[in-house]
């Protein structure tokens, strides 16, 4: 059985239960099982006793397995290691050993940076780096000093190795100090680290340790949840965003086999079924009347044409400097360009879900979560519970994007809802139409630029100014606004190295208010801003006769951390060496989330006009690389992310109805429409460490788009790409 119990600490954990080989022993009695004699119970307290639990991030137990909890979650980004590598580090533990579970909802897991517990911003890594540390090195030191109290030794005489304590002839394992170890005083202050020349781990290449239980099919995802009594629901949804249910009929929906009942809720009509084809079957007879408010006149195409308004005129000032008018004025020669971004769905390969059971005055949910503390607490509201009541199993996310970590908890919220008003267990799925239909989108932009050169083809004036909705405004985030910017709009675009280089800059922001809810997504603003900013670079060193990548070096000499990983690309891509006939290169360099990553994209366009992508090189400047498979790995996966959004992505409404619905016509890169080669290559770096979950998106979209212009001199503003024929 699975340790889910959302105690705060390990240590409260072990009131009730003893860690045993990654079994849980309970100390109360289930209905049905079989009562534990004094002897067992007696037993049970004394493993308990055993299990050495110095902080809220691990436990060892006797026989020698190392439970790793984790403050953050395991969605495929490979943290369910590297965090684990942090630990095994300080700790000098047998990699064999380590186990894995997701933490509870609590104090100890709150994001070190963000102050609420979150997995987002690629900020994983860099933000435990020395907690997580700090936990191994803790419960090493007390290891060592329970093994010399053992040996008749000082501490100084003893010595770690790979889950062993070591003095002279004398050795124990962890799991037989355990009981030792958990008797003594707990430490107060920190310990010292181990140095860099001290590592085993990381900075190495290590299995994965997710791997074997998502191969052999063992892991347990949202939607896998299943017990005795679990009903399933689906939800019928208002057509369009923010519609309410006028009435409905279930009449034919009740005669649908297995169908056991059919209630209304906030967010529509929930059909509750012994299983989820039952509850399909039952919702698709269901007729719901519905109120579709005023969201119905929303019109994506008419939108942008405000967009595109809006972007002609100032907006609120995000960065300025110098007279960028008079700059304009002066300049030998002035390119204007329109850059347009449509609304983007995350569609994580596991729709959301999530199982909730209610009893008395508890409640029990399991689901793929991002922000599982905030989850906990809108459950409890909903329920007029307090947070501890709630009791909240993290399992693996099949993906998340960013949309699994709302403030409003949507489709937990919804589940709660279904599962009160039914009175039984249920586990609530979203299909791929409900996931597509159901808000929360990356938020559409529009970017108008004007950038000015002198006769020697440098940049002295630059114009930007973006309109799109805020993700920030109306969430916690946004008592943090200043001058109604929201930063993760224009990130990437205020802040950039270019602008350093430019003396005359003005950006601008409009953020228009509208109710279809927005959210953030994989690399947030720099999903847009990225490819506004290397596209216009790119056009300049056009306009100023300069290579692209001895333009951007020009540019970016005082900035030696996108310097590096520039270099690196176009070295590592043969930049400036002949390529077959029909290939064109093009490049783009961009720093998101405190990451520096570079791209060139090796592309033809074949004989209908559509792209085809051959190949990518990537560089990277992660600072230190902790686990440089799993920064290979989030490289070549944000290089298929984005060349899926930025070829096919786009959420189009209609009288406020999404016309997308499935993967048929809400397109993911097939498999021979992703590169047949990726390199990507790790800049050896000791600078501040940064994320890799994301900023391996943002450089894909105009990598493409500048070896576009390279192949067919026409330049594409307007994504997505993969509709346009170049040779039309």
């Amino acid at each position: 059985m699975k340790n889910n119990t959302p105690a705060t600490s390990r240590r409260e954990f072990l009131k009730t239960g003893a860690m045993l080989g990654g079994s849980l022993i309970i100390s109360f009695v289930v209905p049905g099982a079989k009562r534990l004699s004094a002897m067992e119970a007696t037993a049970a307290n004394d493993a308990a006793a055993a299990v050495f639990a110095p902080n809220a991030y691990l436990s060892i137990s006797p026989d020698n397995t190392i439970q790793i909890l984790l403050a953050h979650v395991e969605m495929g980004q490979g943290i369910w290691t590297t965090l684990s590598m942090l630990i095994a580090e300080e700790l000098d533990a047998d990699w064999q050993n380590i186990k894995v579970l997701h933490s509870p909802p609590g104090q100890p897991y709150i994001h070190t940076a963000y102050g609420l517990q979150i997995t987002g911003g690629s900020s994983t890594t860099w933000s435990e780096f020395d907690r997580y540390r700090q936990a191994g090195a803790t419960a090493r030191t007390l290891l060592v000093q329970a093994a010399a109290q053992k040996f008749g030794v000082s501490t100084a005489d003893c010595r770690t190795e790979n889950g062993m304590v070591i003095a002279g002839d004398k050795r124990a394992t962890y799991g037989e100090l355990a009981g030792a170890a958990a008797a003594l005083q707990p430490l107060t202050a920190p310990v010292a680290l181990r140095s860099p020349g001290e590592w085993k781990y990381i900075g190495k290449g290590v299995k994965r340790l997710d791997a074997p239980a998502k191969v052999n099919g063992t892991a347990q995802f949202g939607i896998d949840v299943q017990f005795p009594g679990l009903l399933t629901a689906v939800v019928a949804h208002p057509p369009v965003y923010g519609g309410k249910v006028k009435s409905f009929n279930d009449s034919k929906t009740r005669t649908v086999p297995g169908v056991r009942k059919v209630v209304k809720i906030p967010t529509g009509v929930a059909v509750i079924a012994d299983n989820f084809w039952a509850a399909k079957k039952g919702r698709d007879v269901l007729q719901v009347q519905w109120e579709n408010g005023p969201n119905e006149n929303i019109d994506s195409a008419a939108q942008l044409q405000k967009f595109k308004r809006l972007a002609s005129t100032r907006g609120d000032t995000a960065a300025e400097k110098g007279d960028v008018a008079g700059g304009l004025a002066k300049a030998a020669k002035v390119l204007e360009a329109e850059y347009t971004f449509p609304y983007l769905a995350h569609t994580p390969m596991e729709p959301q879900n999530a199982t909730v059971k209610i009893t008395g005055n508890k409640c029990e949910i399991w689901t793929g979560t991002q922000m599982p503390m905030n989850d906990q607490a809108v459950a409890a509201k909903i329920l007029g519970l307090q947070p501890e009541q709630v009791n909240l199993h993290t399992v693996f996310l099949g993906g998340g994007f960013g949309r699994r970590a709302t403030f409003a908890s949507d489709f937990v919220a919804e589940a709660v809802h279904i599962a009160k008003a039914s009175g039984a267990p249920v586990k609530m799925v979203w299909t791929r139409e409900d996931d597509i239909h159901g808000g929360y989108y990356r938020p559409s932009f529009v970017h108008k630029i004007r950038a000015g050169i002198d006769a020697q083809g440098n940049p002295v004036a630059w114009e930007h100014v973006l309109a799109g909705q805020s993700i920030m405004a109306g969430t916690p985030f946004g008592a943090g606004m200043k001058n109604n910017i929201d930063e993760a709009s224009v990130e990437g675009v205020k802040d950039s190295p270019y602008l350093d280089a430019i003396p005359d800059h003005y950006v601008g922001l409009h953020s228009p208010r509208l109710a279809l809810p927005v959210l953030w997504y994989r690399s947030v603003g720099h999903t847009h801003t990225a490819t506004a900013m290397e596209c216009m670079i790119d056009e300049l060193a056009h306009a100023a006769g300069k290579d692209p990548v001895e333009y951007r070096r020009m540019l970016l000499k005082n900035h030696p951390r996108h310097l590096a990983a520039l270099n690196l690309a176009a070295e590592k891509a043969g930049w400036g060496q002949p390529l077959p006939a029909g290939r064109f290169r093009g490049v783009a360099v961009h720093e998101s989330f405190l990451s520096y990553v570079a791209d060139v994209a090796e592309i033809s366009i074949d004989d209908a006009g559509a792209i085809k992508v051959h190949k990518f090189v990537c560089a990277i400047d992660c600072g230190l690389a902790v686990n440089p498979d799993g920064v290979r790995a989030q490289m070549e996966s944000g290089i298929n992310f984005g060349i899926s959004t930025c070829m096919y992505g786009a959420i189009t409404l209609d009288k406020g109805r999404v016309q997308q619905s499935n993967f048929h016509d809400y397109r993911i890169a097939r498999m021979h429409e992703t590169p047949s080669e990726i390199e990507v290559h790790i800049v050896n770096s000791t600078e501040k460490m940064g994320g890799a979950g994301e900023p391996g998106v943002p450089p894909v979209a105009p990598a493409i788009a500048n070896a576009v212009f390279a192949a067919t001199g026409k330049r594409l503003r307007n994504l997505p790409f993969g509709n346009t024929n170049l040779k039309a």
